[in-house]
């Protein structure tokens, strides 16, 4: 019987057909959507400091399309300081549900502030109002003074009045170059297969990789 999936097609060594590694991670995220108990979008994050040491922390992914990987954050942290200096980041998603991950590599970019203040606009509101009272990744004495910091924001704001998008605050997307889709096997034999292209609208090629 034809391969009817993707996944299918991925692993079928006689299949050589070109997949679209963009199609191919919807069809995982949508499975991921369906068994993951807690945030399927969930990546772990890595980027370099100015000395050259890597740094990996945990952020959500919270906007995707055809250009590439987009997630949010204040561009005071650690993370945004060393994206800003040095614009390549990886990233990877694991599924324990699925027994699948995806890696992505890539240069990063600033998303467009209409981008921003769209995903901005559809956080909880006392999230919004978070991005305003974190100064993240620096120094904090106490969470009671987080708390005070967020209270009094409230009070500023009203009830009914528009949080706005912190202009220290927006998005950046990963633009891949390399995809790694790996599905566990047994006795840790497992599937992989990378999709790698030179350039951001290029043709894509793959290639099986040994576990």
């Amino acid at each position: 019987m034809p391969a009817t999936t993707l996944s299918e097609r991925l692993f079928d060594d006689a299949d050589m057909a070109p997949i679209d590694p963009g199609s191919l991670f919807e069809e995982w995220f949508a499975l991921a959507q369906q068994s993951e108990p807690n945030d399927p979008h969930a990546m772990a994050l890595a980027t370099v400091d100015a000395d050259g040491l890597p740094d990996v922390r945990m952020v959500l992914l919270n906007a995707r399309d055809a250009r590439g990987y987009c997630f949010f954050t204040n561009f005071e942290s650690d993370k945004a300081r060393q994206l800003l200096a040095n614009p390549r980041a990886a990233f990877v998603l694991h599924w324990k549900s699925l027994r699948r991950q995806i890696r992505v590599r890539g240069p990063v970019e600033v998303v467009a502030d209409k981008e921003a203040d769209a995903y901005f606009a559809t956080r909880a509101r006392v999230s919004q109002i978070g991005a305003h009272a974190s100064k993240q990744s620096r120094p904090l004495a106490n969470r009671y003074t987080l708390l005070e910091r967020v209270e009094t924001l409230q009070k500023s704001f009203g009830e009914d009045e528009p949080v706005n998008r912190p202009t220290n605050w927006s998005g950046f997307r990963v633009v891949p170059q390399a995809m790694e889709f790996w599905k566990d096997g047994a006795n840790r034999l497992h599937d992989r297969v990378r999709f790698t292209r030179t350039l951001p609208d290029g043709a894509w090629s793959r290639q099986r990789l040994y576990p």
